[in-house]
């Protein structure tokens, strides 16, 4: 379980779950592999995605790690 501090002060944790913070974010290859591999799939068999990726819940910024070190910080733009 795990703590981050977000850009706009909001503390982020995963340490409840379920929670409104990790998001199970798999990219198309990864997905596809799981899928084809011929196995059955059930829950506890999925392996995890390459990334980690978190959401803060106050300002919808999206962090993703690698590792447990923040590789990309993605901010919502206002479209108005």
């Amino acid at each position: 379980m795990a703590k981050f501090q977000c850009k706009c002060g909001a503390t982020l944790s995963n340490s409840h779950a379920p929670n409104d913070v990790e998001l199970i974010v798999y990219d198309d290859r990864e997905w596809d592999d799981i899928i084809n591999s011929g196995d059955l799939i059930a829950p506890f068999t999925m392996p995890s995605p390459r990334y980690d990726v978190w959401r803060c819940n106050e300002c919808e910024r999206v962090y993703v790690f690698e590792e447990n070190v923040v590789i990309k910080t993605y901010a919502v733009e206002d479209d108005t």
